[in-house]
């Protein structure tokens, strides 16, 4: 296994973690931020009332909506999908990982060629492409998924904050943004951590060890918990072990998970009385290596380089090998712009999968199909499956959002409108409904909703100045009715508003 998988340099990205580089600039400048946490409940010890939950949350969102901006943010639905039910199952068999705020878990997964996977505070995620495509189980990725939980559950970063403004460390943030940083440029990686004093660096290191035991222990209770084989932990950290062997160009301190020799030790200590459990792998799981396989480059040698990888896979003959083999030649096939060659490599796939006993059904063959029929032109075919689909599947997004695209282009825009309305109700986070709410009101030749419903996705991204603007765009379009310069005007109001609390947030913590 190649622990280092080619990229494109990721140095372009920074630009969209400006406000990481403002804290990278200012070691102190989360404690007049911090002060705001007085107001709240005190949480029991001195740490923790550094940062409330509250706070935590609204920190991690912050970082998100960057992230998400970044094109080696993997912002695929079958993939987000997979990711979180299954994170989401592991926190549900110790729901009090959600912490006193009830938090939301949220997977994810960038592009990346490091093994390495980190949470961010609030209970974000995030998996490297490289990460998924090495577990050689779906044991070993939740392993991975589970130690993170344990991070998040034991308020790992609340508490770093805390010994950060005792010693007016580098906030967390500008860790985050040298980590993404070193993907492209070791150099300027390591020029953003050394602006912090020495001796608070090495104490933010040997926090981060006890942290990671502690995440260790949590995770492996979820593991338990969860019904996974537990060696599944000792046998992934310790291919990750060697395979960090060969980051020569990466600085220890940029390690996020320092692997050592004893905390290995202590996990098959922790592991040495329970019982081996074979669990089966989901078909899902197979499905979802090779879509990210084909994701995690796709340019043109990239995608030549995962069709070999997947003829080679074939060469092993068996049924689950053979169906996610199948499937990623025919996403390959489908980006490509090869539908006709993507139905029969899919059909292939189908045959494969019903040979395999005890499957269910699966979400990402259905997408798949999906994409085919309307990649292909088959709109009324399109439109038959996707509507099959959202009522076998009615929880997955994806698939809310293919059948809304179906509808489209089956010539029913004005259902699809119907239809992406009640969406946006029941599902009022979403931008992307908004965004593709706007498209359909664009083929529709209605200006004035275009932009209202861009300016909702915009505000719901955290651009509120985009939002003021397309709110604008929306009042001078020559289709605005009474009612919606109505909206456009009470929408403003808030989002100006909005705007205005956040500048001045910004302004205390800067």
């Amino acid at each position: 296994m190649n622990p280092r998988i080619k990229l494109s340099p990721p140095g372009r990205h920074l630009r969209r973690f400006a406000f990481l580089a403002v804290l990278c600039a200012a070691p102190v400048a989360l404690a007049p931020s911090l002060t705001v946490a007085q107001n709240l409940p005190s949480l029991g010890d001195t740490e923790r009332a550094e940062l409330s939950p509250a706070m935590e949350r609204k920190l991690g969102e912050q970082i998100m909506r960057d992230i998400r901006r970044d094109r080696d943010y993997l912002d695929d639905e079958p993939v987000l999908e997979y990711l979180n039910a299954f994170g989401n199952g592991l926190v549900a068999t110790r729901p009090e990982a959600r912490g006193e705020a009830g938090y939301d878990y949220t997977f994810f997964a960038v592009r990346d060629g490091m093994l390495n996977a980190f949470a961010l505070p609030g209970g974000f995620i995030g998996v490297h492409s490289a990460l998924i495509l090495a577990a050689q189980n779906e044991s070993e990725l939740a392993s991975v998924l589970a130690h993170e939980v344990g991070h998040v559950a034991q308020r790992h970063i609340a508490r770093m904050l805390g010994q950060q403004r005792q010693d007016a460390l580098i906030p967390l943030a500008s860790a985050v943004l040298a980590a993404l940083a070193a993907r492209g440029s070791p150099d300027a990686s390591a020029a953003l951590l050394m602006g912090g004093q020495g001796i608070a660096l090495q104490r933010q290191l040997n926090f981060s060890r006890d942290a990671e035991r502690e995440a260790d222990r949590i995770g492996l209770q979820i593991l338990r918990d969860a019904g996974f084989d537990t060696s599944g932990m000792i046998s992934f950290f310790g291919r990750v072990q060697s395979a960090s062997r060969n980051y020569t160009d990466v600085p220890v301190y940029l390690r996020s998970h320092p692997l050592t020799t004893e905390r290995i030790a202590d996990i098959q200590a922790r592991t040495r009385d329970q019982r081996y459990r074979q669990r089966r792998d989901s078909l899902d799981f197979h499905l979802v290596r090779a879509r990210v396989r084909v994701l995690q480059d796709i340019s043109m040698q990239g995608l030549r380089d995962a069709t070999v990888a997947f003829d080679n896979q074939l060469q092993q003959k068996t049924p689950l090998q053979t169906a996610s083999a199948l499937y990623g030649k025919a996403v390959v096939a489908l980006r490509q712009g090869a539908p006709a060659r993507a139905q029969a490599l899919y059909q292939e796939a189908m045959a494969a999968v019903q040979s395999l006993p005890g499957q269910g059904q699966s979400t990402l063959l259905t997408q798949l199909a999906i994409d085919i029929r309307l990649a292909a032109g088959q709109h009324a075919e399109a439109l038959k499956e996707a509507d099959a689909a959202r009522q076998k599947f009615p929880t997955a997004r994806g698939i809310a959002r293919q059948y809304a695209d179906a509808l489209v282009a089956a010539g029913r825009a004005e259902d699809a409108v119907r239809y992406l309305r009640d969406q946006v109700q029941l599902y009022r986070e979403e931008p992307k409904l908004y965004e593709q709410l706007a498209r359909v009101y664009a083929v529709q030749g209605k200006q004035a909703l275009q932009h209202l419903a861009l300016a909702e996705a915009y505000a719901l991204s955290g651009s509120v100045p985009a939002a003021v603007d397309q709110l604008g765009i929306a009042r001078r379009s020559s289709d605005a009715s009474f009612y919606d310069q109505a909206v456009i005007d009470a929408r403003e109001r808030e989002f100006k508003a909005r705007w205005m609390e956040e500048m001045k947030e910004g302004q205390q913590r800067y």
